[in-house]
């Protein structure tokens, strides 16, 4: 280290002797929630999403909420101009807020104009636009985009401001640029969700303030992105009829029970290889389930092509939803639909042994709400207080299939 002898570190205890930062709730509850609780002053946010999925446009609300709270908030956009920017407010009713616009993309003009402004929150849109004169790339290098997010964080704990950056994201849905920035910042949010469908996911992957894989749920209007505040009945909302290969899975997503429909579909293939098409849940997972069904009970799937969607563009990554994947192939392979009134939760091992979840009492919960009245879940569950809702509980897939699912096959057979 040289002959130089630095400086002594202050250290203090665990025991916190000052009160925790105050937060500034948006008033957007969706948004307050990924958050988790609000905004905390001297932090700085990442934001990735699909090109044209609207994050600009729920920045820009968030800017004006925000403003409308009492923080004094700046937008920088550098890759579009201001003029372009007030188009879109306008569109979206949000002309006479106060937040105030800048186009640039110089990362030293931009500090320089923060130094004599002195808000408390700044949006960036983008990191990936934003240059340093001091690195010799090109805007949206490695480089650059390290040293541009290095900057803005350092200066928002520097200055007790509250940062917002808007990453781009790559055909992997992964930000673009290096791993790094998402650890230099606090928390890292990922907007999800598919063109064709009008529901937006806000999901926080990462939070030092609140709990990860928390999520936010928007629907996408003509006036902007309006907030879902029971995303349950959204999702289910036209599922109609039940018919063979749909299943209702009781998930959690953060602290947030979630209630959404899996449709499977089974079918002769006419090739060589037969296909695994999944949307929404993890292909790997679901040659898990099929390698159990075919090893554990018997039922095999060569030879059929299999499609697996979640409804309303959702991303399901808990394995408590194996369950519900394995009876809508159930289902789908044949031909029968499982009773509208039921919902399915429960992991599954590679043995074909039904293991527990965790919040299940929040999950039938939510299932009461909505009016479901029976369940499928592991038998060595935690027994739960409502009563409203008949838990028929399993040990294993074989039984799965044998006690429940056979009943309902011979059923099927008597109304035909």
């Amino acid at each position: 280290m040289g002959a130089k002898r630095g400086s002594a570190v202050k250290l203090s205890g665990l025991k916190a002797t000052e009160a925790p930062p105050e937060r500034t709730k948006s008033g957007i509850i969706e948004l307050d929630r990924a958050l988790g609780g609000g905004l905390v002053p001297a932090s700085a946010l990442l934001v990735g999403g699909d090109p044209g999925i609207g994050k600009s446009t729920l920045l820009l609300q968030a800017a004006a909420k925000f403003a409308q709270a009492g923080l004094k908030t700046i937008y920088i956009s550098g890759e579009e101009a201001s003029e372009q920017v007030r188009m879109r407010a306008a569109r979206l009713g949000l002309s006479d807020t106060s937040v105030q616009l800048g186009a640039e993309t110089n990362l030293r003009n931009i500090l320089t104009t923060l130094e004599e402004e002195k808000p408390q929150l700044v949006i960036i849109d983008s990191i990936q636009t934003m240059w340093a004169d001091t690195v010799e790339s090109a805007p949206g290098s490695v480089s650059q985009v390290r040293a541009a997010a290095h900057e803005l964080t350092r200066f928002a704990k520097r200055r007790g401001l509250s940062v917002v950056l808007v990453g781009h994201v790559t055909k992997d849905g992964q930000i673009a640029g290096p791993r790094v920035v998402e650890h230099m910042v606090d928390t890292v949010l990922y907007f999800e969700g598919e063109r064709g469908h009008q529901f937006r996911i806000l999901r926080a992957v990462k939070n030092r303030f609140g709990a990860a894989d928390e999520i936010g749920v928007f629907e996408m209007t003509g006036q902007g992105l309006a907030e879902v505040s029971n995303p349950s009945a959204l999702f289910l909302a036209d599922r109609g009829t039940p018919t063979p290969g749909s299943v209702v899975f009781a998930g959690v997503e953060g602290t947030r029970p979630v209630l959404v429909e899996f449709q499977a579909l089974v079918a002769p293939t006419p090739h060589s290889q037969p296909r695994r098409s999944v949307v929404g849940w993890d292909s790997a997972r679901l040659a898990m389930i099929l390698a159990v069904l075919e090893a554990r009970c018997g039922i095999p799937f060569s030879g059929l092509d299999v499609y697996l969607n979640v409804a309303g563009g959702l991303k399901i990554s808990e394995p408590a939803a194996d369950l519900a994947v394995a009876s809508a192939l159930l289902s789908a392979r044949e031909d029968i639909s499982l009773p509208a009134d039921t919902v399915v939760y429960g992991e599954i091992s590679l043995s074909g042994a039904l293991r527990p979840v965790s919040q299940a009492e929040n999950r039938l919960k939510e299932a009461q709400k909505l009016g479901f009245t029976r369940a499928l879940a592991p038998s060595n569950a935690k027994q739960s207080a409502i009563t409203d809702i008949q838990v028929s509980q399993m040990a294993d897939l074989g039984s799965f299939v044998e006690e429940h699912f056979s009943a309902q096959k011979q059923l099927h057979v008597g109304d035909a």
